[in-house]
Formats: C-alpha cells, sequence, structure tokens
C-alpha cells in the first residue's frame, strides 16, 4: 500500500514585519478539526488563501458491487488536517469553510505540536506502509529503535506473522498501524504515552 498527502508552504513575502523575536509569536503545527468528509475541500481553501498545511493521506483498494477495483487516497486521519500558523492566525483558520474548530490543550488555548512529529510523520509516509487504525489502549508497549519512526512509543499488535505497532496521536485520538520487524523494537517495562511526542496535549477543541 503506497502513502501519499497533500501539502502547500506559503510564498515567502519578504517582509521584515513577521520577523518577530518572541518565539511565541512563531509558526507552530496546529490540528484542525474539520466537517466530516470535507477534509480535501478544506485543504484546497488552505491552499487558496495561502495558509500553509499538511493533510496526510494513504492509498486504499476498494472494491464495487459490479467487481471493478479502485484504488483512492483518503485522509489518513479523518476530520483532521494540520496547519502551520501563528497564533494569531486563527481567524483566518476558522473562516475558511468546514474548518470548525482547533484541538485546543489546557488553559482554552489551541495545543501546537512538535515540529518534528509532523516531520516524522512526512517521512514516515513516503518510506513505510501506513494505514488507519483504532485506537488501543491495551498491549505491549514498545519504542521503535531505528526508521523514520525511531524513538516513538506505541502499543505491539501481532497480526499473523508480523508485527504492527500502533502510534496514536493523543492530541485527536487517531491512530496508524506501522509494519516493523521485531528487531527494530525495544520493550517498554513502564507505562507511559503511546505517542511521545504528543505526550501531555488534550484531545479537547477549542474555537476561538
Amino acid at each position: 500500500m503506497r502513502s501519499n498527502a497533500l501539502s502547500v508552504s506559503p510564498s515567502e513575502r519578504g517582509s521584515t514585519f513577521d520577523v518577530v523575536s518572541d518565539a511565541s509569536a512563531a509558526s507552530r503545527w496546529f490540528a484542525v478539526y474539520t466537517t466530516c468528509r470535507h477534509e480535501k475541500r478544506v485543504a484546497q481553501h488552505f491552499g487558496h488563501r495561502d495558509i500553509d498545511f499538511y493533510l496526510p493521506l494513504y492509498r486504499s483498494e476498494r472494491k464495487w458491487r459490479d467487481g471493478s477495483k479502485v484504488a483512492l487516497e483518503l485522509p489518513l486521519f479523518p476530520s483532521y488536517i494540520f496547519v502551520h500558523i501563528k497564533r494569531s492566525e486563527r481567524s483566518s483558520v476558522l473562516s475558511v469553510p468546514g474548518a470548525l474548530a482547533l484541538v485546543g490543550g489546557t488553559g482554552g488555548e489551541p495545543a501546537s505540536l512538535p515540529d518534528a512529529a509532523i516531520e516524522g510523520l512526512k517521512i514516515g509516509l513516503t518510506e513505510q506502509r501506513v494505514e488507519p487504525h483504532a485506537v488501543v489502549r491495551v498491549g505491549q508497549q514498545v519504542r521503535i529503535r531505528s526508521g523514520a519512526f525511531a524513538g516513538m512509543q506505541g502499543v505491539v499488535v501481532r497480526k499473523k506473522s508480523g508485527f504492527r505497532v500502533v502510534l496514536t496521536l493523543d492530541l485527536i485520538m487517531q491512530s496508524v498501524a506501522v509494519e516493523v520487524g521485531e528487531e527494530d523494537l525495544d520493550s517498554l517495562e513502564m507505562e507511559s504515552s503511546l505517542y511521545e511526542s504528543f505526550c501531555g496535549l488534550r484531545p479537547c477543541l477549542n474555537g476561538m
């Protein structure tokens, strides 16, 4: 199964006004909750409005009633899309049709995601087989040793002759399953977050 993604970056404006020393004013990644099955439409609006976004997609083979098969590119995280913006630009994002809310953390503020987590997801989608998976809270917890997902924690699910590690993005309560060799896994004895990069972020929704 191949993976793909929609993404776009805004053009360089060259204005010194955007160069802000305050780290809190810098652009960060945020998760946007969207209308169901409107993720690609929202992504198109973001592109038209020069909003930097990332919509992870995966390829799925479907079979119709007449026996014909078709390959579809579907959102990896249904009803979610990521944007790279400043906190002050929230209103621009939420003015897009279908963009319902920014996923928040504590204190009623939108919770940002680590750049490394998004970059790892982008690389992982091109290098490994990734697909959606139901959120799993039981099973052996492990840390991946090598590859694009190295250092990330998840839950091992044994399927037939191979291993799958379920990585959960706690912020949006969504999971993906990645095929990993047993030699690339380290067992974790103590209970920890399923996805270390997103530790401490709560899955609550905030608008403005």
